[in-house]
């Protein structure tokens, strides 16, 4: 299945709820905010319904305007500060110490772990059994741009894989049942996670560039870190709005492969120079793969999905997960009540240490 994305116009009449911080937080977000260039009255629009759990100092609040905090959002900080007078002082966090210096690897060995992960991602559809599987979608919205979310729903589907063949059907929408067809569904929706997104980057006719990033740790397991680019005329990655525009984007991203077997744990993608025309500004996919036993054998499956874009000041997120793998035909065993999310411990990146 050809690897897509499709985004649609939302509805949004979520109510912005009254939002818990430490200092720590309320410091990074104000950091964040003056990097992206927010808008000054609506970050002090936000901080009004922000509540701290610690004492603002106001020497915090003066090195936040040397920032470049805004009059305003400077003005709501000083509020805070004098409503948080009797709270008790945010302790002090020890700055980490710098992530140790680890050499990368010859030239030579980053050329045959290239190769070999070309080899495994070409290969990796037609290795994949027969299986069906829930995958639980979190749909997020933030109408402010300032990436204070809002879950918007919750989709579960039966996510059938037969014959190297993706099919999706609509389970639940917030664990009510229903039979809407899943291209039919609205919002944000994507698949290709089954073997198009590798395959499309590391065929020959795509020209990846890939270029040695640095080391990393998932899940326990040193990693390769590779960067990427796929240009606009090689590329195979659309984009579809609201069922009728569309697109076909370049990207770039990163390729996480294990540094003792060439498997594939991670890729990021980033669409590039999308067209101003276009309703979306910003798409960014990041995808994990794990060792998932299916009947008395363990294969290399999607684990956890991360998409997010941008429509103007419109940001939508969709957490996706893929859970409960099973045989195919074995649908009997299956029962779709949504699972709890996955412990960010799961898809955390963890720094590189020396061996």
């Amino acid at each position: 299945m050809r690897r897509f994305l499709a985004l649609a116009v939302l509805l949004l009449g979520v109510a912005a709820a009254q939002m818990k911080m430490t200092v720590e937080q309320l410091v990074g977000f104000i950091r964040s905010s003056i990097e992206l260039k927010h808008d000054d009255r609506q970050v002090a629009a936000y901080l009004k319904k922000v509540t701290l759990s610690q004492r603002l100092d106001p020497g915090v609040v003066e090195d936040l305007q040397g920032l470049g905090a805004g009059p305003k959002t400077v003005q709501a900080l000083n509020e805070m500060a004098t409503a948080t007078a009797s709270l008790p002082a945010a302790g002090k966090t020890p700055a980490p110490p710098p992530p140790p210096t680890i050499p990368p690897p010859p030239e030579a060995e980053q050329k045959r772990v290239i190769e070999e992960a070309r080899e495994y991602a070409l290969s990796y559809s037609k290795r994949l059994p027969d299986f069906i599987c829930t995958q639980v979608t979190r749909r997020y919205v933030d109408p402010s741009g300032l990436e204070f979310w809002q879950r918007q729903d919750v989709v579960t589907v039966r996510l059938s894989y037969f014959e190297q063949k993706e099919d999706y059907k609509v389970i639940m929408v917030n664990n009510q049942a229903t039979d809407v067809p899943y291209e039919r569904l609205g919002g944000t929706t994507s698949s290709g996670e089954f073997g198009s997104m590798l395959r499309e980057i590391f065929e020959a006719p795509t020209e990846a560039e890939f270029k040695w990033e640095r080391w990393g740790t998932l899940r326990g397991r040193r990693m390769h870190v590779y960067s990427y680019r796929v240009r606009q005329p090689k590329s195979k990655y659309r984009i579809v709005w609201d069922r009728s525009e569309e697109i076909v984007a370049g990207y770039r991203g990163l390729v996480y492969v294990e540094k003792d077997v060439p498997i594939v744990h991670r890729v990021t993608l980033i669409a590039e120079n999308l067209p101003t025309s276009f309703p979306v500004q910003e798409v960014g996919t990041t995808l994990d793969y794990d060792l998932t036993k299916i009947g008395d054998r363990e294969f290399v499956l999607p684990l956890r999905a991360e998409v997010k874009s941008r429509s103007g000041r419109l940001l939508v997120r969709n957490d996706v997960e893929f859970r409960l793998y099973r045989k195919f035909g074995a649908e009997a065993t299956i029962t779709f009540d949504t699972p709890e999310p996955l412990p960010e411990s799961e898809t955390k990146e963890q720094p590189a240490k020396k061996q």
